[in-house]
């Protein structure tokens, strides 16, 4: 297969349709339909081409979602979803948030099938990363060995057990013995919860493993432009050290990436050794993410 061959633009799936609820700063709710999904409800949050309703009340988040058949059945229920009393509509918001918020866990190879389904949507769609191919095979089980042997692969799950988003680390830049406190952490949400705010928490639990476990710096390498990831790694901490314009060309067009760090450790002391966290500590931080999610559902 040529280069040619393996960058053509694929044929895109038929764009996910969805009704959904908004909560506004003020308690009420806004009904709306969209065929994307994070970037209305970026716009809604940030009045950048949002609804006046939520302008003029100041859009919180996201509170309700509901994938659709295409657009017209949207926007059939988007009418439906505005005939609810404020009950009806309030018992909807409770009956999702229960099912979605996440559920943190730690991955072993029997999930690296799903892992691989999320990853390789990506890779077939995306230019999140640069691959052509799917990972698959002996590759993959060579890919999740290799996360496990930096630190935990994390998992979000919904309360029925859908995979949301995963996140994991591998070594920067290889086995350079200096690079060895150094990590690349990668972070991927399946398409359709892309909207659900679900990656944040398995990235925190990710990044506070990571520093427990010695290493100083972890790196996001990001195609560039990807303005979503660079909102999301930004209000994690990451800063971009710097950008690298036409180095990736996929789909029938030049990218570039952007590499963000996040500070693990500060200072100049010579770094001690990176070591695995008993599972007994590994429970703890998992349980104390956990809390930290069950207690803004409730």
């Amino acid at each position: 297969m040529s280069g040619a061959e393996v960058a053509r633009p694929p044929v895109q799936p038929a764009p996910l349709c969805w009704a959904y609820l908004m909560r506004c700063r003020g308690g009420s709710l806004y009904a709306g339909w969209t065929n994307d999904l994070p970037h209305r409800a970026f716009a809604h949050k940030t009045g950048q081409g949002g609804a006046k309703y939520t302008k003029a009340f100041g859009a919180a988040r996201l509170a309700y979602a509901e994938l659709c058949a295409g657009q017209s059945d949207a926007m059939r229920r988007e009418a439906a979803l505005k005939k609810l009393s404020k009950a009806q509509k309030e018992a909807l918001c409770a009956q999702w948030a229960r099912e979605y918020a996440p559920r943190l866990g730690y991955a072993g190879p029997g999930d690296a099938a799903e892992i691989a389904q999320i990853y390789n949507w990506y890779v077939a769609y995306g230019t999140a990363t640069f691959r052509f191919a799917p990972l698959a095979g002996q590759e993959l089980a060579d890919w999740f060995a290799a996360a496990q042997a930096v630190g935990p692969v994390i998992t979000v799950r919904s309360r029925s057990g859908r995979l949301m988003a995963f996140a994991c680390a591998h070594p920067w830049r290889g086995a350079w013995e200096a690079y060895q406190w150094d990590v690349e952490t990668t972070v991927y949400t399946a398409p359709e919860f892309r909207a659900f705010g679900v990656a944040g928490a398995a990235y925190r639990l990710l990044l506070g493993a990571l520093a427990e476990m010695g290493y100083w710096n972890a790196y996001a390498v990001l195609a560039d432009p990807n303005p979503e990831s660079e909102r999301f790694h930004e209000r994690l901490g990451f800063v971009c050290e710097g950008r690298n314009p036409r180095c990736g060309f996929k789909f029938g067009r030049w990218l570039g990436i952007s590499t963000w760090r996040y500070v693990l450790h500060r200072g100049k002391k010579a770094p001690g050794p990176v070591a695995m966290l008993p599972a007994r500590r590994q429970a703890q931080l998992l349980q104390a993410a956990q809390n930290a999610i069950d207690e803004k559902t409730v």
